[in-house]
């Protein structure tokens, strides 16, 4: 793995008006080439608004952030231009099928004619939805819309691939499908982002992983070097209740 930054941020802080306690509170951390960075961490931790500014959907309240060497806040477009981002909420039109979906996404990004057609097909096929291609997306079960979901995001082959929860709430069968994938293109030089509440997940997966908790990063490392620092527990989720604690988050 290179350890040369692609994304640098720098006492990234975002406090919402109706909020005391800011939602991110003066984080700073590199993310370097090629890795799958896990951000982790209870409901409300500040994992959602920190993708959110990454991706550009909505600017912090102080710091900055550098992707690629481009500036969220000056070099916006140029930033969207290599980053791919798959939401939690399915971003999907339920009456069109997935073909006039990702058509609609690819059309976003640039991509035109027999080449949108080709990558469309190729990535319907590797997530085993060719046969569903001309379906409209409300007769898909929840895996599926998952894979379609993940797929809008790729299209365009981006350098930086932001996910939050992309694993949630779907079978075993489409989780492996996915994660296998991130798998392959983070082989191919595709640096990932993503929240997840799976910690086997995230430990199997995951090059680094950041546990926030009300808006702070608390640890950060490699999950066998974080084991290591912990050898009292045997997994990344006994380190993690450990850290976060056990109470219910809303």
């Amino acid at each position: 793995m290179s350890e040369q930054s692609i994304i640098e941020i720098r006492d990234l802080t975002k406090i919402y008006k109706e909020n005391v306690d800011p939602a991110i509170n003066s984080i700073s951390l590199d993310i370097f080439q090629n890795e799958i960075f896990g951000l982790l961490g209870p409901n409300g931790a500040g994992k959602t608004t920190t993708i959110s500014i990454l991706c550009g959907l909505f600017p912090p309240s102080r710091g900055n952030v550098k992707i690629d060497g481009f500036d969220i806040r000056s070099d916006l477009e140029k930033v969207k231009h290599i980053i791919g981002v798959v939401p939690q909420d399915l971003a999907l039109y339920p009456t069109l099928t997935a073909i006039e979906n990702l058509t609609f996404f690819g059309n976003m990004y640039g991509l035109k004619g027999k080449e949108l057609r080709d990558r469309i097909l190729y990535c319907l096929k590797v997530f085993g939805l060719e046969k569903s291609a001309r379906k409209k997306i409300t007769s898909y079960s929840g895996g599926m819309k998952r894979r379609v979901n993940l797929i809008a995001g790729l299209l365009h082959n981006p350098k930086v691939l932001f996910l939050d929860e992309p694993t949630v709430g779907i079978d075993v069968q489409s989780r492996i499908v996915i994660l296998d994938y991130l798998k392959e293109i983070n082989k191919q030089g595709t640096t990932i982002i993503y929240t997840s509440h799976y910690m086997e997940e995230a430990e199997n997966l995951c090059t680094r992983v950041a546990i926030m908790d009300r808006g702070s990063i608390i640890s950060i490392g490699n999950p066998k070097e974080l084991l290591k620092e912990h050898p009292e527990f045997k997994n990344l989720e006994n380190i993690f209740l450990y850290l976060t604690g056990t109470d219910m988050r809303d």
